[in-house]
């Protein structure tokens, strides 16, 4: 306990993912990007669409488009919008009304004792605004004062593993260093953006679309299976 609260002098923010880091997801984002891509006549297995589910999703079809296409000419920009727009309608309606929507395990108890402490919890998202908000929303994150910042992938020049979302939140903070935040997320997206921010600590989670094994080669400075482990680790 000495050592955690230590750790509050230095970290001020803790930035953490949405789908599969601090919302349960069983790989709905990527059967809802796989329907989007039917729908466009684009038939992909979703092992080829979980590992780009961290990333902005205009890019990730764009990726999965240059998969099946020979001819980048034939990947227009009214394509890749006609993919997303289908992509976004699915996820909004999804997260507003299917059941089993929640947080995942000691998730809303991990940010009440940050806040508590005077530590910002920062969520942010290869999901574009709106679809962040819906989920936020419909978690009431807000008004249960659980949350202080949510910024999605539309609203900085480039998502992951770009740093401008973290970056961005660091600014609405008033974080000076990265040096004082910590990056939380599922993905090797999630990882190179905290690493790519030079955030002090880069934990991966296991909760989402990646195994332990699966995110070690990208080299977060740890790995957890409970979100509540990282109490222990800003305290370290």
């Amino acid at each position: 306990m000495l050592n955690i609260l230590r750790a509050i002098m230095s970290i001020k923010l803790i930035v953490f993912d949405i789908a599969g880091t601090t919302v349960k997801d069983d790989h709905d984002v990527s059967k809802a990007f796989q329907a989007a891509l039917q729908k466009s006549d684009y038939e992909v297995p979703l092992e080829l669409i979980n590992p780009l589910m961290g990333y902005e999703k205009n890019l990730a079809i764009k990726q999965i488009l240059r998969l099946h296409e020979h001819n980048d000419a034939k990947i227009t920009p009214e394509l890749v919008s006609k993919i997303h727009k289908e992509f976004v309608t699915q996820m909004i309606e999804h997260y507003r009304v299917a059941e089993g929507i929640e947080p995942l395990p000691n998730v809303e108890e991990t940010f009440k004792w940050l806040r508590d402490k005077g530590i910002q919890v920062g969520i942010n998202t290869g999901f574009s605004r709106d679809i962040a908000n819906t989920i936020v929303n419909r978690l009431q994150w807000v008004e249960k004062e659980l949350i202080d910042h949510v910024i999605g992938s539309d609203e900085v020049e480039l998502g992951r593993p770009h740093p401008y979302m973290i970056q961005k939140l660091m600014l609405d903070g008033g974080i000076e260093r990265p040096s004082q935040v910590a990056k939380v997320g599922d993905t090797e997206v999630d990882v190179r953006e905290g690493q790519n921010a030079g955030c002090r600590y880069v934990i991966g989670v296991t909760t989402g679309i990646f195994t332990r094994g699966e995110l070690e080669p990208y080299k977060p400075t740890h790995i957890v299976d409970d979100i509540a482990e990282i109490l222990e680790i800003i305290g370290g």
